[in-house]
């Protein structure tokens, strides 16, 4: 079995990337993070193909993403692995300014292979085994350290309901930016009667408070609406809200997160096209339309693409794939140590498959989060156990 620590696979003129580039990690008070899940288990072999492995090419004789230089190839970034070939005007470019790393291996030792169970367990961040408390999820116990040391952490929720990963002790609003733009709101006749409803009760500040979210929401969407005639920004899809989050989290909200559904590929899934490679060409557009959006405060947003699992590595009888265990991460911002592939890694073959389907899960995301938190913060040991209990945190230099 071939296995290394990333910094051992890095190389001397990666790990000297690596360190030249901490300086420029976001700076604490300024930092900006946004957590975007991937609903569903998304295909990671097809997104990071593992171009160094003929195994791969074996076991998905319809779907594989063929090796750079062929016809349908992927972008090589090492000499392992390549990047699926859609994204080569949106993150290729990203990862070739070192603003993008890919871990691979990732995700939670949950065996459930249930997308409820272990979105669920993720959200939550909570150790495996004991009783779950579904009232406090990990970036609502991020946010909850960062109001204690007075760091600017104001968090948001772009999604029509409070997701587990931000219920906890600290009020965190929601908004769902994609129905935003097309939906009738509250106008200021209704506002102000539900205002005089809760007007001197406990409920009065976080009425208020919504209306102001409301508020700032709706001028967003008619600013780019004014805009419309010279081929401005675009409702449709995940760029255009991928857009609005950032004009929103450029000034007032310093953490966020949202999701995007559409991920479980059982049937046709396609290799350099098809229905995988569309989402992926959105969820690529969106993401360089964020960056792009966030303008000078991209150098202090931190942007980290997450999943409940990956997929079987072999292809199933449909041209698709089944539920899986490990996954890769995508985390990209204006001051990440990308260019490069991080964490704990192995080569990809029959003998080493989990469980002789998936890939293994060798960098668990609790570990992987809680060291970039703790770049990105200053947070130590003990603060980052209060934000996953029971978990030590692995600096993958990620900032």
């Amino acid at each position: 079995m071939l296995r290394r620590h990333y910094l051992q696979a890095l190389g001397a003129s990666a790990l000297g990337l690596a360190t030249a580039q901490v300086a420029a990690a976001p700076r604490a008070g300024d930092a900006r993070l946004l957590l975007v899940f991937l609903r569903g288990g998304y295909d990671c072999a097809s997104l990071l193909v593992p171009t160094g492995s003929s195994f791969y090419y074996e076991s998905r004789p319809n779907i594989a993403i063929a090796r750079p230089g062929e016809d349908g190839g992927a972008l090589e970034l090492t000499s392992d692995w390549g990047l699926h070939p859609v994204l080569a005007d949106s993150m290729l470019p990203l990862y070739q300014r070192r603003e993008l790393a890919f871990v691979p291996f990732a995700g939670t030792d949950d065996l459930s292979r249930s997308h409820f169970d272990t979105q669920d367990s993720i959200e939550l961040g909570q150790p495996l085994g004991g009783r779950r408390d579904y009232g406090s999820g990990f970036l609502n116990r991020l946010a909850a350290e960062l109001g204690a040391r007075r760091t600017t952490a104001a968090p948001m929720a772009f999604t029509s309901t409070l997701p587990l990963v931000l219920r906890g002790t600290v009020d965190v609003p929601n908004t769902a930016l994609a129905a935003a733009a097309g939906k009738a709101g509250v106008d200021e006749r209704q506002a102000g009667l539900i205002d005089m409803m809760y007007r001197s009760t406990a409920l009065a500040r976080p009425v208020a408070e919504g209306f102001a979210t409301q508020g700032e929401v709706a001028r967003s969407m008619q600013g780019e609406m004014d805009a419309a005639s010279r081929n401005a920004l675009s409702t449709k899809g995940f760029e255009g809200t991928a857009r609005r989050m950032a004009r929103l989290m450029q000034t007032r909200y310093h953490l966020g997160f949202v999701d995007v559904g559409g991920w479980d590929t059982h049937v046709g899934q396609g290799n350099a096209t098809g229905a995988l490679a569309n989402r992926f060409e959105e969820l690529g557009q969106g993401l360089a339309g964020f960056a792009q959006e966030m303008g000078p405060a991209w150098k202090n947003t931190v942007v980290v693409v997450v999943s409940e699992f990956g997929r079987t590595f072999r292809e199933n009888g449909n041209r698709g794939t089944d539920h899986g265990h490990g996954t890769v991460f995508w985390v990209l911002g204006g001051g990440v140590a990308g260019g490069r592939i991080a964490g704990e890694q192995q080569a990809l073959t029959a003998t080493t498959l989990f469980q002789d389907r998936d890939h293994p899960v060798l960098n668990d995301y609790r570990a992987v989060l809680g060291g970039l938190f703790g770049r990105m913060y200053g947070l130590n040991a003990t603060a980052l156990a209060r934000v996953f209990p029971g978990a030590r945190a692995t600096d993958l230099r990620l900032v």
